[in-house]
C-alpha cells in the first residue's frame, strides 16, 4: 500500500504518503479559498521529498469539510425540486416545513406532492399518480430547477415507487441529478426526505468539487485513481461520492478518528480532534467510530441517515478568546491565523496566543503576547480543559476512565491531564491524523431495510450480499470484504415475520 491521504479543513490543507505501515512525509500548508489551489500547494509541498517521488502512489484519498460548510455556511447550494409520493397521507407537514427559514428560502425552488406510498405493512396508500409526475416534471423544468429529490412514504421498505418516479423525471429531466431518498435514509419521512434533499442541493457543488480535485491532481504530474472519503471513515470512488456528497458530511473528523487509531495502535478509546475552529469529541470501537442511532442536525435540519456520533465544540487553535468575561470561541479566525493572530503580527487574541504565552506552543513570535497576565493566561487554558472535560462526559457511555487520543494541529490545547481520563496519548504525526486516516481508509457496504415474508437467515443473507454489492460499487474488491456489523430487530407491528436488518462490510481497495 502507497497511498497519498489530503484532508481538506477550514483551516489547513494536510497531505501525507502513508506506506504500508508507516507515515513517509507529510505537509501541512493554509486552506485557500477556491480549495483547489491549496490542494496543489500541498501535494507540491509533499513531492518536493525525493522518497514521495521514488514511485507511483496506488491512489489519491481527498477528505473535505466543503459540503458540510455549504449547508452551515448557506453557500453553494442549488435550487431543489421536492417530490413527495403519499398523498392523501403526509400532506399535513409537506417537503422543508422544519428547514431554518434562511435555508429553505436558498433551496426550495418547487413542492409537489402526488399520490403515492405505502402503508407500514408494505400496502399501497394509492397507486403511483404517473401523469401528476409527469406534470411535477414539466413544473420543476419551467422553474429551472437544478435538481430533484424524490421521497415516498414507507420507501425503504417498498422502493418501487420512487423508482418509478424517477424513471418519468429522467425522461422529461434528461441530464437532471435526482437523488432517491431510499438509497440514503432510513424510516422516519421527514428526516430521510431533509437528507435527500440536502443531496440533491449539493449535487452541483459535489460536481465542481470533484472535478478541482481531479485537475488539482493532474496539475501535480499523478496519475492515480482518486477517491473520497465518507463519513464512516471509509472512502467512496469519485463518481459515487460526487453522486451522494452527503456521505461526506463529518468525514473530516472521522478520518482523524481512524488515523488516531492507526498511528496509536489503539482500537477502542475516546478521540479529541483539535483543529483550528473546532474539537471534535468521538468514540473509537473495533477502529471506527461510533455510529448515531439517533436524528442528527446538520446546517439546522434534522436528518436520519448514517453519521458518526460526534460532538464538536467551538475550541481550537484560531478560537477567539476574550478576558472580560472570560470564553473562548465559538468564532474563529481559521485560515487568516497566520494573518490575523497576535503572535504574527495580528491584532486579535486567539487560543494559540494563550498558549504561547503559557509555553505550550513554539509558534510566532513570543514577545508579542509577553503583555498577556501569567494568571489570565492560566484562566483560559483552565477554561478549555473544563470545556473538553465536559465534552468527553457527553459522549462517554459507561463509567470510568477512559483512553484518550489526542490529535489535531490544536492538540497543545488538550492538558497533561483531564478528569476522567486515564491516559492521554500525543500519537505520532497527529497534526496530521486526518490526511493519515484518509490515506488508510478502506471501502465499505451497507445495507439497512425491512425484509418481509424471509425466514431471519434468509433476510439476514440478503442483507449481506446487498452490502457486499454496494461495497463493490463503491471500489472494493470483493474477496477483500468482511462483515463487521450485523443488526436485526424484529418489527412487531409489520406483519410477515417483518425484520429489519442492518448489516457493514468493509473491505480493501480494488486495484
Amino acid at each position: 500500500m502507497r497511498r497519498i491521504g489530503i484532508d481538506v479543513g477550514g483551516t489547513n490543507t494536510d497531505a501525507v504518503l502513508v506506506e504500508d505501515r508507516g507515515v513517509v512525509h507529510w505537509f501541512k500548508t493554509a486552506t485557500t479559498a477556491d480549495v483547489g489551489s491549496g490542494i496543489v500547494a500541498a501535494l507540491e509541498g509533499l513531492m518536493a521529498d525525493p522518497r514521495v517521488r521514488a514511485r507511483p502512489v496506488d491512489a489519491v484519498m481527498i477528505g473535505t469539510t466543503h459540503f458540510t460548510n455549504a449547508v452551515v455556511q448557506r453557500r453553494d447550494m442549488t435550487r431543489v425540486g421536492a417530490l413527495r409520493l403519499g398523498l392523501p397521507a403526509s400532506a399535513s407537514l409537506p417537503p422543508f416545513c422544519d428547514w431554518p427559514a434562511d435555508l429553505a428560502r436558498l433551496v426550495e425552488g418547487a413542492v409537489h406532492m402526488v399520490e403515492g406510498g405505502h402503508e407500514f405493512d408494505g400496502r399501497p396508500i394509492m397507486p403511483l399518480d404517473e401523469a401528476a409526475v409527469a406534470r411535477a416534471a414539466d413544473d420543476f423544468k419551467a422553474k429551472g430547477v437544478k435538481a430533484v429529490a424524490v421521497s415516498g412514504v414507507f420507501s425503504p421498505l417498498v422502493p418501487a415507487g420512487e423508482e418509478r418516479a424517477a424513471e418519468i423525471l429522467r425522461a422529461r429531466l434528461p441530464g437532471v441529478p435526482i437523488t432517491l431518498s431510499h438509497k440514503l435514509g432510513r424510516i422516519g419521512l421527514l428526516e430521510r426526505e431533509n437528507a435527500a434533499l440536502l443531496n440533491a442541493a449539493l449535487t452541483d457543488l459535489a460536481a465542481r468539487t470533484v472535478k478541482g480535485f481531479t485537475e488539482a491532481l493532474a496539475a501535480s504530474g499523478i496519475e492515480a485513481p482518486l477517491y473520497i472519503t465518507q463519513n464512516d471513515g471509509t472512502v467512496a470512488r469519485a463518481a459515487l461520492a460526487q453522486a451522494y456528497p452527503v456521505y461526506s458530511f463529518a468525514s473530516g473528523p472521522t478520518n482523524s478518528m481512524r488515523g488516531a487509531a492507526f498511528l496509536s495502535r489503539r482500537d477502542d478509546a475516546v478521540v479529541i480532534d483539535v483543529g483550528g475552529t473546532t474539537a471534535d469529541v468521538g468514540v473509537l470501537r473495533h477502529g471506527f467510530p461510533r455510529e448515531a442511532n439517533a436524528v442528527v442536525e446538520v446546517g439546522g435540519v434534522r436528518t436520519l441517515f448514517r453519521m458518526p456520533d460526534l460532538l464538536s465544540i467551538g475550541l481550537g487553535g484560531g478560537s477567539l478568546v476574550s478576558e472580560r468575561p472570560l470564553a473562548i470561541g465559538p468564532r474563529s479566525v481559521g485560515y487568516e491565523l497566520t494573518r490575523k493572530a497576535l503572535i504574527f503580527g495580528g491584532d486579535v487574541l486567539t487560543a494559540s496566543d494563550v498558549a504561547v504565552a503559557a509555553g505550550r506552543l513554539d509558534l510566532g513570535d513570543k514577545a508579542k503576547v509577553a503583555q498577556l497576565a501569567p494568571d489570565f493566561v492560566r484562566a483560559a487554558l483552565d477554561r478549555a480543559r473544563v470545556m473538553l472535560e465536559e465534552a468527553i462526559d457527553r459522549v462517554k457511555t459507561e463509567a470510568g476512565e477512559v483512553v484518550l487520543l489526542a490529535v489535531g494541529g490544536g492538540a497543545f490545547l488538550i492538558p497533561e491531564r483531564i478528569e476522567g481520563v486515564a491516559e492521554i496519548l500525543r500519537v505520532p504525526h497527529g497534526a496530521v491524523a486526518n490526511a493519515v486516516g484518509a490515506a488508510i481508509a478502506q471501502v465499505s457496504g451497507e445495507a439497512d431495510q425491512v425484509f418481509q415474508g424471509l425466514a431471519r437467515d434468509a433476510a439476514l443473507a440478503e442483507a449481506e450480499r446487498i452490502a457486499r454489492d454496494n461495497a463493490v460499487a463503491a471500489g472494493a474488491a470483493r474477496a477483500s470484504l468482511k462483515t463487521v456489523e450485523v443488526e436485526d430487530l424484529p418489527l412487531a407491528y409489520l406483519p410477515g415475520n417483518a425484520l429489519r436488518v442492518r448489516t457493514r462490510v468493509i473491505g480493501d481497495v480494488a486495484s
